[in-house]
């Protein structure tokens, strides 16, 4: 024998496998890293420099094969769910179609609302499924907006609109019909748009977030309502009034309490603003 290391027997082998790699479709670096990582188990001290040094390229063959097989297979799923999530942020998603369907209801409701004088008890029954199905949507599309990141700028337009609009039409035909006091229709439809046009005025210092207290002023609105398009009698006529009583109270608080929140969301901004100048300025 003439005193070989122990590492030369592998190295021939080593050199094999690397040629057989492009033959068999492997990545040239994986099997050069493979047959560095077996001539070191061989375990020669003599060879373990060149183990060293094929492993540093085992490592980069390693990670361009990883490179490689990314770029040449599937694309990542966070790119799907991404390209998904854009194309359904469009106009024609499930949130604005709800939105839209209010809005084709509000004439619909008008138009059963005051059928036949508006007294008849079959209309009025349907009168109440257009607004019942209304007021259902109005729970869903903000929620499926937020949740699967359909919230568009037509969204943000429509469904303000259109939540007003039912209300406004049922209010306004109930005091036409003589069913419910022209001051409480003044009152709740004041208010909404109030809000509305303060919630436009304080947005460049902020957003005045939802309350509790807003949304169950919107579901006993919804409640007395339509407690009103329905034709009650007896006690039912009774417990209408007083849940009609409930929202315009509601109605009043909220809106007072939005008025608050507003007043000190703007001289936060104004502070906010005159202390970003002060500094820049210093």
């Amino acid at each position: 024998m003439t005193g070989a290391p122990a590492s030369a027997a592998g190295g021939p082998s080593g050199a094999r496998r690397a040629a057989a790699g492009p033959a068999s479709g492997k990545a040239p670096g994986a099997a050069m890293g493979r047959g560095a990582a077996r001539s070191a188990e061989g375990g020669a001290p003599g060879a373990a420099p060149s183990a060293g040094g094929s492993g540093a390229a085992a490592g980069d063959g390693s990670q361009s094969a990883v490179v490689d097989a990314q770029d040449d297979g599937k694309p990542a799923r966070g790119g799907k769910l991404a390209a998904a999530a854009v194309n359904q942020a469009s106009v024609w998603n499930v949130a604005n179609l709800l939105t839209m369907l209010r809005l084709i209801l509000v004439p619909a409701f008008v138009a059963l609302m005051l059928a036949d004088g508006g007294y008849d008890p079959v209309w009025r029954s349907l009168a109440w499924a257009a607004f019942a199905i209304a007021m259902i949507t109005d729970l869903f599309d903000g929620h499926l907006a937020r949740t699967y990141n359909l919230v568009t700028d037509f969204g943000k337009i429509a469904d303000p609109i259109a939540d007003k609009a039912i209300m406004g039409a049922a209010l306004i035909c109930l005091s036409v019909l003589g069913d419910l006091p022209w001051w409480v229709t003044g009152v709740i439809l004041g208010r909404e748009l109030g809000i509305t046009l303060l919630r436009f005025v304080v947005i460049r210092y902020g957003v005045i977030p939802a309350s509790r207290g807003g949304k169950l002023k919107t579901l006993t609105q919804g409640v007395a309502v339509g407690m009103y398009v329905l034709a009650l009698t007896g006690w039912l006529a009774t417990l209408r009034f007083w849940v009609m009583a409930a929202a315009v109270v509601l109605t009043v608080v909220t809106g007072l309490d939005y008025v608050k929140q507003a007043i000190v969301l703007r001289r936060q901004g104004i502070a906010e603003r005159k202390a970003a100048l002060e500094e820049k300025e210093a």
